[in-house]
């Protein structure tokens, strides 16, 4: 049994030397990397991304990255690759061969069948030397010179230096393509992320409109409040929003006078009230709710009342 200062120790030997290994890989990137992200960027065809093992774990990652950030990619297992699945592979597609030993049987029979078919092949390997290297267009060295494992043979610092060269390739194409938030939440449209990039104020509006005049009663106000369950009403002079009035507004009053009598919408309401265009992000209305500690917010459209959007509203939508 290991002691937790023992298992402290592990954990942080394990990270040191990953850290070391990812920062090593920053001198390792040259023309070959740039020259292959130039390719990929200019291919009318897709990124095919293969291995076996842990680096086919590794390889199905990197698809779902490139994929979310507007380069297509498919994966395909190497082993299942000559056994059929290399009719995935198109005229103008370019593969990227993930291994780290750069020497497994399946790889050496993959290869030259890729090459056969005359695509563009660039090999991601710890080792120069070996048979995907030197048969690779180019190569990615994601060198690893031991493994975290005691036993220097779970796939541990290596792939971690696998998956951060997929990381910087993904990032470095999505720069090349001016990758903007707008085209990100095309391809994230959902869950909170994807809301927080394409869900609009007006998508979230109902029919429902509380609204009082300046000078309705306040037993009108509160029933008005009341029926439209937002927890607050806008005060309109004729069609110019000029406050509104929440169910904190009411309290505060109560606790001032017990004297209701010629108490009208003006006399309670929050002046020059928190506003919002229709057209703005739900997560934009978020952040004013919170910098200004409100839970309501008055939308308008074209300078008109368009509704009330409560903060309950955002957050049932899954925007945080």
């Amino acid at each position: 049994m290991k002691s937790s200062q023992e298992i402290r120790a592990i954990v942080q030997k394990v990270i040191r030397l990953e850290a070391e290994t990812i920062l090593h890989l920053s001198t390792l990137v040259d023309e070959q990397f740039s020259d292959a992200v130039q390719y990929i960027y200019q291919s009318k065809g897709r990124l095919i991304v293969t291995g076996i093992g842990k680096s086919a774990n590794i390889a199905t990652k990197i698809v779902a990255t490139l994929n979310s950030t507007g380069q297509p990619a498919l994966f395909m297992h190497a082993a299942d690759a000559i056994h059929g699945d290399l009719g995935m592979v198109q005229q103008d597609d370019t593969v990227l061969c993930i291994s780290k030993s750069g020497n497994t049987p399946e790889i050496k029979v993959l290869v030259p069948l890729i090459h056969n078919m005359g695509n563009k092949l660039i090999g991601m390997t710890s080792n120069k030397e070996s048979f995907l290297a030197e048969h690779s267009n180019y190569v990615f060295h994601a060198f690893a010179e031991k493994e975290a494992c005691p036993n220097n043979l779970a796939p541990t610092t290596s792939t971690t230096a696998q998956l951060v060269l997929g990381d910087a390739l993904a990032v470095a194409l999505l720069e090349m393509r001016s990758f903007t938030s707008n085209d990100f939440a095309k391809y994230h449209p959902g869950g909170s992320l994807g809301k927080k990039l394409y869900l609009r104020v007006h998508d979230l509006l109902t029919q429902v409109k509380p609204q009082v005049n300046i000078n309705t009663t306040l037993q009108d106000v509160i029933i008005e409040i009341s029926s439209k369950r937002l927890g607050a009403a806008v005060v309109l002079d004729h069609t110019e929003v000029v406050g509104l009035v929440t169910d904190g507004d009411l309290r505060r009053m109560l606790q001032k006078t017990t004297d209701l009598s010629g108490i009208t919408a003006k006399n309670v309401m929050t002046k020059n009230p928190k506003q919002i265009d229709a057209h703005s992000l739900a997560s934009e209305a978020l952040s004013v709710m919170k910098l200004n500690n409100i839970t309501q917010l008055i939308v308008m459209e074209n300078k008109e009342y368009a509704g009330l959007i409560h903060l309950h509203d955002i957050l049932k939508e899954g925007v945080f």
